[in-house]
């Protein structure tokens, strides 16, 4: 396909400036596998593979070839993209009609017409490795100064995907410590009602909360805000209000 190359100076910039506010994981994966793509000579396709202790899957892709090849070596569980992901290092296949390290998965890539490839692997996170792999559709397509360009460019994407992921991590434990909280304050309220109902201690009303929590199956938080939902609806003549033992 004809591709508008961009200079590396200029992709090394752009992945500097993403703002992780605005966009996820997923899509500063798309932006890497993208601007690499338009980056280094004789790309013709570009994938990230992540690793994780669950298995390898095709985080980004510029090309359905890509994800093919990536996928085929996952079912085989050898190739040049897993070979890089796990040893951090780089892979390069000349001549792909001519690879013995992989020869069944080789020979189908040659069959999709990827005739050269080349894996640079990284670390993102310590639980979390990664490749960037690039598809040239001629023998011999990527060169030592291509190698080098995309041995730097990964460098930099690497540190963009650490950021990235570090970002997601942080936005999460916030979010689980908000509810947590606001779990937390639900579960106090409720206690306050019962104490004041029945004349308990807050381990009493703890008690009382976790026993009607279990004997329901619901969990704690979720009778918690059905006790504080009840006592704020207005009294009627027919409510007990003297009487927290009819729990929600």
């Amino acid at each position: 396909m004809a591709q508008q190359r961009i200079d590396p100076n200029a992709a090394i910039i752009e992945l500097g400036q993403i703002k992780f506010g605005e966009t996820d994981l997923s899509g500063v994966l798309t932006q890497v596998s993208e601007l690499a793509r338009r980056t280094i000579p004789g790309a013709e396709e570009v994938s990230v593979t992540l690793l994780k202790q669950e298995g390898a899957h095709t985080a980004a892709f510029s090309g359905e070839m890509a994800l093919r090849l990536d996928e085929l070596q996952y079912e085989f569980d050898h190739g040049p993209c897993l070979d890089a992901a796990r040893g951090a290092t780089v892979v390069s296949v000349r001549e792909m009609a001519q690879e013995a390290r992989w020869p069944e998965w080789a020979a189908r890539a040659v069959q999709d017409g990827a005739l050269s490839s080349l894996s640079i692997g990284f670390p993102i996170q310590e639980t979390v490795l990664g490749a960037l792999n690039i598809y040239g559709i001629a023998p011999g397509a990527f060169d030592d100064d291509a190698v080098t360009l995309a041995q730097t460019f990964a460098g930099y994407a690497a540190v963009a995907l650490a950021n990235a992921h570090l970002y997601d991590t942080t936005v999460t434990l916030a979010a689980q410590m908000q509810s947590a909280m606001q779990s937390r304050a639900v579960i106090e309220q409720a206690k306050g009602i019962i104490m004041g109902e029945r004349r308990c201690t807050p381990d009493e009303a703890f008690a009382v909360l976790a026993k009607v929590s279990q004997d329901s199956n619901r969990k704690l938080r979720d009778v918690a805000a059905a006790l504080v939902e009840r006592a704020a609806r207005p009294a009627s003549p027919k409510r007990d209000r003297g009487d927290a033992g009819s729990l929600p």
